[in-house]
């Protein structure tokens, strides 16, 4: 028996870092993204790309073929003021809002927590969010169940 996923996110990997700190240059390695994004679709699986908020990553990668992006949200989650991150979510929502218009379904992640996921969940392009470190933080405390439910009333609060 043979197993495989149904979707995949592609992310950059650096050898020195602990986390993912930045997107995949799709834009320099059109070729390479490109063959990876059809090798995957022809084996049925969904790929989406984890870029950066940037209109140039964007159309390379509606140019080579995935029909999802994953903003990397990391830039936001770090912002040391407030007038810092309202431009870093105005940059993510902007970036949300060509990708659609290019025809790519929009995800985001990296950093979020239960204090700054509301902005990001009330982008009304946005169809995923990947939250994993918060919600497995906060279940060491509360449990699974309850740490997933305070997320997504969080969310749907968001989304109105």
């Amino acid at each position: 028996m043979f197993a495989k996923p149904h979707f995949c996110c592609l992310v950059p990997e650096k050898r020195q870092e602990v986390t993912t700190e930045g997107g995949l240059d799709v834009a320099g390695q059109r070729e390479k993204m490109r063959d990876a994004c059809k090798r995957l679709a022809d084996a049925g699986i969904q790929v989406s790309l984890f870029i950066d908020a940037d209109e140039e990553q964007i159309k390379a990668a509606a140019e080579v073929g995935a029909p999802f992006i994953e903003i990397h949200t990391g830039c936001y989650a770090d912002a040391k003021t407030d007038a810092e991150q309202a431009q870093e979510l105005a940059r993510i929502a902007k970036a949300a809002t060509f990708a659609t218009s290019l025809g790519l379904k929009v995800n985001a992640g990296h950093g979020l927590t239960y204090h700054n996921v509301k902005a990001i969940a009330a982008i009304p392009e946005m169809h995923e969010l990947n939250i994993g470190h918060a919600i497995i933080g906060r279940a060491v405390m509360t449990g699974l169940k309850d740490a997933v439910a305070e997320m997504k009333r969080l969310m749907l609060e968001a989304r109105g």
